[in-house]
């Protein structure tokens, strides 16, 4: 390891980033220096530029390869390195403003009928039961589960700790998963080794693969329940700002977006369609 990924990885963990965030920003900027075959260092905004262009054009790499690779390299010359130069010269790439997916309830329930084996069920029953994320589900642990509060205490993004419900029936759910396993481990969820955690393949496969079994059309992954919980609560009538102290968000903003999932509004909007006579369609194809 050299000393400059060295110093970056400490000042990473200095911050507190999670351990997935810290080894992403290495590795982009291991890919930056290998580009190069020069040290990050020795290089400066011109290098940069070039290859910003050569990952959208010539790779062809997406929005959030960009995007994470501009966050790395701008922690890399403002934190660890101290550059003197504009930190506005390294610009993330405008994303589409793209809707999430969201499943209606008749297809969460087809998704969890389908589920074939125990931790299938257990994984989707409380990604929807709580909007947790990925890798929060992956690191419950037995003792978060406050049955007689009916709460799941998660661990969030930047160490922000927060409640969600733990429901009569998902606790039932997860009671009957956890008989069913008959592991000795401090994980919720344990992976092939019960001291550690379950690996974010085995739930996106165990998602994406029940989701076809269902035969749900729609792509189907542990964020897409994230949604849907957070639409499906709104739908219900809970506010907003519930929901975002629900789902962890830092910024109201982000919690906004499922204003435009909602579709309570939308259906209660009368249709100009609706409003047209019924001998329209007779009268255009005449007699």
């Amino acid at each position: 390891m050299t000393q400059l990924r060295r110093r970056m990885i400490e000042d990473l963990r200095i911050r507190n980033y999670s351990p997935q965030t810290v080894d992403r920003y290495v590795r982009c900027v291991a890919a930056f220096a290998r580009h190069f075959r020069r040290c990050p260092s020795l290089l400066g905004p011109e290098e940069i530029r070039s290859y910003q262009v050569h990952l959208a054009v010539d790779l062809r790499r997406s929005y959030s390869t960009l995007n994470l690779t501009v966050c790395a390299l701008r922690f890399l010359y403002r934190i660890t390195l101290h550059n003197p130069f504009p930190i506005h010269l390294i610009p993330f790439a405008r994303t589409p403003k793209k809707l999430p997916i969201v499943l209606s309830r008749s297809e969460v329930s087809a998704l969890l009928r389908a589920a074939e084996f125990p931790h299938y069920y257990a994984f989707i029953a409380t990604l929807y039961s709580t909007g947790i994320r990925l890798s929060e589900l992956r690191f419950l642990s037995t003792s978060d589960l406050d049955a007689s509060r009916g709460i799941i205490r998660v661990n969030g993004k930047g160490s922000r700790q927060r409640q969600v419900p733990l429901t009569t029936r998902l606790l039932s759910c997860l009671r009957a998963y956890w008989i069913e396993q008959a592991v000795d481990s401090p994980w919720l969820f344990p992976g092939r080794y019960p001291d550690k955690p379950v690996c974010r393949e085995t739930i996106q496969y165990a998602i994406a693969r029940t989701a076809r079994v269902a035969g749900l059309s729609k792509r189907v992954s542990p964020h897409t329940l994230r949604h849907t919980f957070a639409t499906h609560l709104l739908e219900a009538g809970v506010d907003l700002f519930r929901i975002q102290r629900l789902l962890g968000h830092a910024k109201f903003s982000m919690t906004t977006v499922y204003l435009h999932l909602a579709t309570n509004d939308i259906r209660a909007v009368t249709n100009p369609l609706d409003l047209l006579s019924e001998d329209t369609g007779s009268e255009r194809n005449g007699p």
